[in-house]
């Protein structure tokens, strides 16, 4: 399986983080962990499949992803390939008006947003692309045309910076207070714009650091309080949790992507 990663146009970088085209010329299960991107996936050739439990659910031609918690699995059947849209963490506010956190753990056929006539006509010129830089223009103007805010929340964007420098570790009530806000206006307002409350967006943070913190001998004990967890135990059920999988089966086999 391969992945190619595209920089989005100057107008749509503010939004935007990246584009990725996936290409499977076999059959492959794909191991998706939470990330702090809501996502669009165009699926232009192939299938793709999502596995939950023994349970396999074909994915639509076109799926948007809210944020997780867990991680899922993915199967690209050989001869498969997407365009994946991975928004900025304030970004895909700008192009929706559904409320995100509704999306929360879910991956919903894209048409319950966006009229379903208009997505057949970008999956049909999805298809008949011959170069992924032609379909990458597509989705560009697709996007620009579904742009109705050219403007971040300043307040939200500045409170995702603040807890990605704490590497999640930050107290809810002191973050919501460095912005003269009460807890609950501060959730409300974190949640219509990112889609989960903070507090769940700081473990994603958190646990994202951790994966990305772990080094060759390094036991996993050291990590967990490292990471300000209290015990093994606790580091354990939470890193499961997110990746599926226990800290020494994980990091054998880490995702594709």
């Amino acid at each position: 399986m391969s992945s190619n990663i595209f920089t989005p146009t100057e107008i749509l970088s503010p939004f935007v983080k990246r584009y990725i085209i996936t290409e499977s010329d076999s059959n492959v299960i794909n191991r998706i962990l939470p990330d702090t991107s809501i996502a669009i996936a165009f699926r232009f050739k192939g299938q793709l499949n999502h596995l939950i439990d023994q349970t396999v659910t074909q994915l639509p031609s076109s799926v948007i992803s809210g944020l997780r918690k867990s991680a899922r699995l993915v199967n690209y059947v050989k001869g498969s390939s997407a365009l994946i849209v991975l928004f900025k963490e304030t970004g895909a506010k700008a192009f929706f008006k559904h409320p995100l956190h509704e999306i929360f753990e879910q991956s919903i056929a894209l048409d319950n947003l966006i009229q379903r006539q208009e997505l057949v006509d970008i999956e049909e010129r999805l298809s008949e692309s011959v170069s992924n830089n032609q379909r990458i223009g597509i989705i560009e103007e697709f996007l620009i045309r579904l742009l109705y805010s050219e403007e971040n929340d300043k307040l939200i964007f500045a409170a995702v910076q603040k807890i990605e420098r704490a590497k999640g570790n930050i107290k809810m009530k002191d973050l919501a207070n460095s912005f003269y806000l009460s807890h609950d206006a501060f959730e409300k307002r974190f949640r219509k714009t990112v889609g989960t409350t903070p507090k769940q967006f700081s473990s994603i943070i958190r646990m994202k650091a951790v994966i990305q913190s772990v080094r060759r001998n390094q036991t996993f004990t050291g990590v967990a309080y490292d990471a300000g967890f209290f015990d093994q135990a606790h580091f354990n059920k939470e890193f499961k949790l997110f990746t599926g999988q226990p800290p020494t089966e994980f990091f054998k086999s880490p995702p594709l992507w």
